[in-house]
This record gives structure tokens, C-alpha cells and sequence, in this order.
């Protein structure tokens, strides 16, 4: 019985959020466009279920590079309408569109001449007759078995939320490296974390020059603790690598006499490198793709930035 709810919900609410996809016209355009051109914030309200989807809404736009937040209307016709200022844009929410603390709030915002975008259920209501512009998000039917719980509606209305958030974001270019930055915290800004934030440079930096004795690689090694020797030139700029699987078969090759040789002889030339630029999850993939366990990690230029090993990118935990 349960399982059949649930797919009956699960049913009712994609229909629903299916069934906007007909009445995205070119008022959606004009949104967009409202939207970017807003040089204030975005200012979300709705009361109840309405509101907790226009807090949404307001953290989708804020984290994808668009300044917004979330108003109880509630509250604001108590005083919070100080939050309101020339520059912002609303965006209403209210399933009825007769929502009492929304339609309090419309002379006010007609007094500051603050645009106004809703998402109703009803385009003949006092909400959307005073919004530039008004989107229909209404549904044939909750999801719920009385038909009043905001089921379907409210999924709906989050849906549209989403689409409008995410076109902006398409309009403002947003690039990942923006993302990244809108994001330092949590299992996201894990993922975007650059590898210059991880990687092993200065004195941490197990670096040798090309002319360096074989024991003073191996101690070089040793007491940086990452397995790998980075063998750069006179200007910086690397070129190659000792690894602890080098040692082993260079040992296995030229015996003791490989202590009279030269970091230059042993290196391997043309290691495998990164950007300090570049996403640790792309070092990640690369470490798995060519089974190696560091990165040299070098400019544009071709100078040694540092190195990255695998066990940072374990402590990032994102994969």
C-alpha cells in the first residue's frame, strides 16, 4: 500500500513540474533579463510551505553568483520592510495569489519602485494582476491524498525556481571557477578545491637539482615523506622526477654504483604534470588514469610550482 503512495506522489508531482514546460514563453525571457539587470538583491517571500521554497530559490540564486534573500512577509509588514531597497527586484510566491501578508506588501512595493516577478497558482489574483511579471506554476491536483498538503504545488514552484536561477547564471557566464569560489565549504567546495591549495611547495617541497649526488636525492626524499624527488633546472623549471619505484629498480640495475650518479641520469624526463590551477578532482582522476601516486605541479611558464600526492586528495574526502 505504502509503495503504491509513493509512486502515485512521485507520479502526480513530475506530471506537474512536466506540465510547466508548455508555458515557458518569452515573459520567462523577460525575467531573465530582469534578473541580470538587478543591481540590488533578489528579495524572495512567501508565507509557510511558500516560503521555505523561496528560501530555496534565494540560496540557488545566491550560490550560483546572483545576490538574493529571503523576506517573511510576515515580518516585514511588522518592520522587516526595511530590507527593501531601490536597486532590488521581489519575487513572490503564493499559491492562491490572495496570500493576506503578500498583498499588505504590494502598495509598498509599488510605493518604492520595486519590480515585482510571482509564481502563482491563479493569474486572475491580486498578486499577479501587480506583478510585472507573472508565471503560472498552478496544478491540477496535490499530491496528497485530501488534496489541500502543498505537495505538488510547492514542487512545482521550486522546479520554476530553479529554471529561472539557472538561466541567469547561463546569462552571467557563470564559469566553475566562480562556482568554486561561491562555495569554499561543505562536500561542494571539497570538489572544487584547486590543487595549488593542496600541493607540498617551498620548503615542504621535495625539490633537487639536476646535478644533485643520488644520496642527497634519496635523503631529500626521506625527509619529505611524499616517495618522489622533483629535478629541476638551474632557472626552476623541471625536468623530471625521481620516484621510490625508480630507486628500487635502479638499484636492481646499477647496484652501488648508483650513489656516484647524478639526480639527472636517474630521472625519469617528461613526468606527468598539472596545473595549480586545476581542480583536485581532475588530479585525482589523472593519478588514477596513469596509476601514479604525485603530480608535479608546474606553470605556464615550466617552473616547479610543487607537488600534490594522492594522500592530500584523500584528505579532501569528496570522492
Amino acid at each position: 500500500m505504502s509503495q503504491n503512495t509513493a509512486r502515485q506522489v512521485l507520479r502526480i508531482e513530475s506530471q506537474a513540474i512536466a506540465s510547466l514546460i508548455d508555458r515557458v514563453d518569452e515573459s520567462f525571457d523577460r525575467a531573465v533579463d530582469l534578473v541580470f539587470r538587478c543591481k540590488g538583491r533578489i528579495v524572495a517571500t512567501g508565507m509557510g510551505k511558500s516560503g521555505i521554497v523561496c528560501r530555496k530559490i534565494a540560496a540557488t540564486l545566491a550560490s550560483t553568483g546572483t545576490p538574493a534573500l529571503f523576506m517573511h512577509p510576515a515580518e516585514a509588514i511588522h518592520g522587516d520592510l526595511g530590507m527593501l531597497a531601490q536597486g532590488d527586484l521581489v519575487l513572490a510566491l503564493s499559491n492562491s495569489g490572495e496570500t493576506a501578508e503578500i498583498v499588505q506588501l504590494l502598495k509598498t512595493i509599488k510605493r518604492l519602485g520595486i519590480p515585482l516577478l510571482s509564481m502563482v497558482g491563479n493569474l486572475d489574483s491580486s498578486l499577479a494582476r501587480d506583478s510585472e511579471i507573472a508565471f503560472d506554476v498552478g496544478v491540477d491536483r496535490e499530491a496528497c491524498g485530501i488534496g489541500l498538503v502543498p505537495t505538488a504545488s510547492t514542487t512545482a514552484a521550486l522546479a520554476w525556481g530553479d529554471a529561472l536561477a539557472v538561466a541567469v547564471s547561463e546569462r552571467k557566464g557563470l564559469r566553475i571557477e566562480d562556482f568554486a569560489r561561491l562555495h569554499p565549504g561543505g562536500g561542494l567546495g571539497k570538489r572544487m578545491t584547486r590543487v595549488e591549495d593542496l600541493m607540498h611547495a617551498g620548503d615542504r617541497c621535495p625539490l633537487v637539482s639536476c646535478g644533485a649526488p643520488m644520496e642527497e636525492v634519496i635523503y631529500t626524499m626521506s625527509s619529505k615523506g611524499l616517495g618522489v624527488a622533483a629535478v629541476v633546472d638551474l632557472h626552476g623549471r623541471l625536468s623530471g622526477v625521481i620516484s621510490d619505484g625508480d630507486l628500487r629498480r635502479l638499484l636492481q640495475r646499477d647496484g652501488g654504483s648508483l650513489l656516484s650518479k647524478t639526480a639527472e641520469q636517474c630521472m625519469t624526463r617528461s613526468p606527468v604534470t598539472i596545473s595549480p590551477g586545476d581542480l583536485a578532482e581532475a588530479a585525482l582522476h589523472l593519478m588514477e588514469e596513469r596509476k601514479i601516486t604525485s603530480l608535479m605541479v608546474v606553470q605556464d611558464t615550466g617552473l616547479l610550482a610543487g607537488v600534490v600526492h594522492l594522500h592530500d586528495l584523500w584528505g579532501t574526502q569528496f570522492f
